[in-house]
């Protein structure tokens, strides 16, 4: 089978298997196909549009489903934690739609094999982005155009939240910067997290963070996103401190 990237445009045929890969994906036949066609562009694959200087991506899409998902999984855990505070509900959240646990969610889905993207940065690509997480976002904001809002909320709170384990992503995550956190006030010292450098493009980017205690650099870790690499740094001054990660709340 040709990869899905290939066939966008092309034949009845063709057509037809990307249909089905929807309708197994979500659990329903698409109606407006091409909206998920538009989900799984990612930019290096941009095409022009009749609109002078504006290139079609699923950046759009990516934007739109970040924030519906966000508000399915707040109203989620705000139902669920009825005696939970504000702080709690939010640390939840951002640890469930981390880049990271999306991008694996997303290959499990076989979003993979969907993605349409500029092959001639080679093998590399794929895995040194948030490619996947990002398609999955666009895939939201795609079945909720297609949709609507009851049937994507069904979605992901059947389809993509049945792929975490809810008690373990509470109780076992480790969280580097909240301890170092708490060793700076119980030990009276001032704690910065500060992004030294960035590497790479708008696209494919890795940041360099420093921990700074009173000041003074103490320890640095990298990511390919911000938080990333603030909890890398705040992980390599814990284990100079010998500091064990917080538990969760």
């Amino acid at each position: 089978m040709l990869p899905i990237r290939n066939l966008f445009g092309l034949g009845n045929s063709e057509d037809r298997k990307f249909r089905k890969a929807i309708a197994h994906i979500i659990g329903a036949r698409p109606t407006n196909a091409r909206v998920y066609q538009l989900a799984f562009r990612h930019t290096s694959a941009s095409k022009e549009t009749g609109i002078k200087g504006f290139k079609e991506s699923n950046e759009r899409l990516e934007y739109l489903g970040d924030a519906v998902l966000g508000m399915v999984i707040a109203e989620f855990l705000f139902k669920k934690f009825p005696y939970k505070d504000e702080g709690f509900l939010t640390e939840i959240r951002s640890r469930i739609v981390n880049r990271e646990t999306l991008n694996g969610i997303s290959r499990k889905l076989g979003l993979d094999k969907l993605i349409e993207y500029d092959g001639s940065r080679g093998r590399i690509l794929p895995a040194r982005t948030s490619m996947y997480g990002d398609a999955l976002e666009a895939l939201v904001g795609a079945i909720y155009l297609d949709k609507g809002f009851a049937f994507t909320r069904r979605f992901i709170l059947k389809e993509l939240l049945g792929h975490y384990d809810l008690d373990s992503l509470i109780n076992n995550n480790l969280n580097y910067k909240s301890k170092l956190i708490e060793w700076a006030q119980r030990e009276g010292k001032k704690i910065d997290f500060v992004i030294v450098s960035e590497k790479g493009n708008n696209q494919f980017r890795e940041f360099i963070a420093a921990v700074t205690v009173n000041g003074e650099e103490f320890a640095t870790g990298s990511g390919y996103s911000k938080k990333k690499a603030e909890q890398a740094a705040a992980e390599k001054a814990c284990e100079q401190l010998e500091l064990k990660p917080a538990a969760n709340p």
